[in-house]
């Protein structure tokens, strides 16, 4: 396996280490937060094939999820990063 060194801020390390998951190394962390973009396009109509119910349920959990992960960052962070 190659390697290669980085140099980074102080406070870019700290922000990297608080995101790492203890069982996963730097690399595998850089590789999980920088993943692939998505093609967004492949899930385009996919809600249409739902009823109107359905997909206000769907939508409704989307919301709660971001609000739950925002909270939790915001909590996570505030601390560090002042």
């Amino acid at each position: 396996m190659v390697t290669k060194t980085i140099t980074v801020t102080k406070d870019a390390y700290e922000r990297l280490k608080a995101l790492k998951r203890p069982e996963e190394s730097f690399s595998e962390e850089i590789k999980r937060i920088t993943g692939g973009k998505q093609d967004i396009m492949r899930f385009a109509g996919a809600l249409s094939y739902l009823s109107d119910e359905e997909t206000e349920e769907i939508k409704s959990g989307i919301r709660q999820m971001r609000a739950r992960a925002s909270k939790q960052f915001r909590e996570r962070f505030k601390e560090r990063f002042k």
